[in-house]
């Protein structure tokens, strides 16, 4: 089953909207997870050259010294030695990794892919999408970007272990992509397990066979096998790696939670045979029986809280400026704007003393009458320095300030940037 979509509703997420031609709720209802979506670019609201474009790679390649392992070429489906298209950046820059636009020239000539990594961490207009992305989704996010040389293919046949969104930026690239040999593979159930399954999908009939031009989206769920071949000339296509959050990670946390139950920490009897099903069978019984008693006790919240540290660990907020942070400190007053850094994950909680935001593995404590201040700043829309929810002027000056310092907080209404008032 694959949709082609040219409707469009009324309800946005705004990075969202911008990759699926369909009202968002449909997408999430029908087809995240399910079934691949081609949303094609005049269907689209806008393109994508505030994004990426070619000479986004000629700048990264050039000038960035990017290293690997942000960086692979691969030819024919080999992946390249790194020695032949990195090297040393010379005196004053021996690290010998870094990519060489010559050797980069060579390779390309040569019909190797280039494939730039982790772009949501080297390219900040990808870096702020990524964000907005995750945002919508509620799931981790990473993006790479694929050169291709005229009529080459980059890897073989193959299926992701995350969902993917490919937008076509430059040039053409003719995708054929075929329905799962194994369905929501996990993290730990590469193509590979199934390399002659996979094989011998990719040639049947395909699912999808349809050349992309630049502004065309696909939405691929984990699983559906793909292959790709630039046409006529360079192709360059950015992938979006989303790392979804699964039934099975509840399964393992439910089963971390199972281990507050002393009966299911017990050791197994002495001299058991484990072959012996019959022996075994009782055992296996009462253990099931006493693991459903202790996960019919788990508190949602236990997990929900589980679940979300997951996500905050995978993702990283928008970056600060360490420098101008602390220029900026001294000049914030009672009317300078601030707002609750893009991205960033935190637990507030209090009690009669104090007023606590968890971030991961640090906590920033505050007296008990600034949690109003908090929760307000939580909802991420600029507040005055000066006038945070239940404080006075003066010691709410004091709160944003050392909220600022703490990395919680940026001054003004550009989320993400931290500079002097």
């Amino acid at each position: 089953m694959v949709a082609e979509f040219t409707e469009r509703g009324s309800v946005r997420r705004p990075a969202l909207d911008r990759l699926v031609a369909m009202p968002p709720a449909v997408f999430a209802d029908e087809f995240w997870g399910r079934a691949p979506v081609l949303s094609r670019a005049v269907d689209l609201p806008t393109g994508f050259n505030d994004l990426f474009s070619i000479g986004s790679v000629d700048e990264l390649v050039a000038n960035r010294a990017i290293r690997t392992p942000f960086v692979r070429m691969a030819n024919e489906g080999t992946v390249l030695d790194t020695a032949r298209f990195t090297s040393s950046g010379g005196f004053g820059a021996e690290v010998g990794d870094q990519l060489d636009s010559t050797k980069v020239l060579r390779e390309f000539a040569d019909g190797a892919t280039l494939v730039l990594q982790g772009l949501h961490r080297t390219w900040q207009p990808i870096a702020d999408f990524t964000r907005a992305l995750v945002g919508d989704l509620g799931h981790p996010a990473q993006v790479n970007a694929y050169v291709t040389p005229a009529s080459s293919r980059g890897f073989d046949p193959h299926y992701d272990v995350h969902d993917v969104f490919v937008i076509q930026i430059f040039g053409e690239k003719h995708w054929t992509i075929h329905e799962p040999v194994h369905p929501d593979p996990l993290r730990d159930q590469p193509w590979t397990d199934h390399r002659e399954a996979v094989a011998a999908k990719a040639t049947g009939s395909p699912a999808i066979d349809e050349t992309f031009r630049p502004g065309d989206v696909l939405y691929l769920p984990r699983g559906w096998i793909h292959s790709a071949q630039a046409l006529g000339g360079t192709s360059i296509h950015l992938t979006i790696g989303v790392s979804a959050l699964t039934r099975w990670d509840i399964v393992q946390r439910l089963v971390v939670a199972a281990t507050s139950d002393v009966a299911l920490r017990g050791s197994l009897p002495l001299g058991i045979d484990y072959t012996d099903a019959a022996a075994l069978a009782p055992l296996i019984e009462s253990t099931i029986a006493s693991l459903s008693a202790t996960l019919q006790g788990t508190a949602t919240e236990q997990i929900g809280d589980a679940l979300a540290k997951k996500l905050s660990d995978s993702i990283r907020p928008a970056p600060v400026l360490p420098l101008a942070t602390i220029e900026s400190l001294g000049a914030i007053g009672a009317d300078t704007p601030v707002v609750w850094r893009d991205g960033l994950s935190a637990r507030v909680e209090h009690d009669q003393q104090h007023a606590t935001i968890v971030l991961g593995t640090r906590t920033v404590t505050l007296p008990a009458e600034a949690f109003p201040a908090v929760e307000e700043l939580e909802r991420r829309e600029p507040v005055a320095a000066g006038h945070l929810r239940g404080l006075d002027p003066e010691s709410s000056v004091v709160v944003a300030r050392r909220l600022v310092r703490e990395g919680v907080l940026v001054v003004g209404v550009d989320r993400g940037e931290t500079r002097p008032d």
